[in-house]
């Protein structure tokens, strides 16, 4: 009884802080068509389903998400730290005719974000994982789905 006590005071507390934060707005400009649907992505494990993230480095280690990282064919991935911690603001082009800006979360190991009304899931792999040959090999990547992958040079 008294643990389910503090759990609602922290948990009051908690909602209390969030609307006295002192984030900034997050402007998110799509230019995109609508989305054609399909399934959303879950956050995942790393690419080894073992708990480990890019290339067998514990997710403990794993290097931080922000930075430019590399599609094929004009695909590109700017990552950047948004006003509050555990927030990114995405800039990506994701295929010739589409780019936009999305604000993303932390979620363990990933990065969750929602285009065109679709909830995406960034989550680290390697190269292998992306399903995009120009990519195989290379070891810090961050996968969207099969065919849309991004990695550091």
């Amino acid at each position: 009884m008294k643990r389910h006590l503090i759990l609602a005071a922290l948990a009051t507390m908690s909602t209390g802080l969030t609307a006295c934060s002192r984030e900034t707005p997050e402007v998110v400009n799509n230019t995109t068509a609508a989305s054609v649907g399909g399934p959303s992505a879950t956050a995942t494990a790393g690419p080894a389903g073992d708990g480990s993230t890019f290339s067998g480095v514990p997710k403990a280690k794993a290097p931080d998400y922000v930075g430019r990282w590399i599609g094929v064919e004009g695909m590109v991935l700017d990552v950047k730290h948004a006003a509050t911690p555990g927030r990114y603001r995405l800039e990506m082009q994701w295929d010739l005719d589409h780019k936009g800006e999305f604000k993303g979360d932390a979620v363990g190991d990933t990065i969750v974000f929602e285009r065109n009304g679709v909830r995406e899931t960034l989550r680290p792999t390697n190269g292998d994982a992306t399903g995009l040959k120009y990519l195989a090999g290379k070891t810090q990547c961050l996968t969207v789905k099969t065919g849309e992958g991004y990695c550091k040079k």
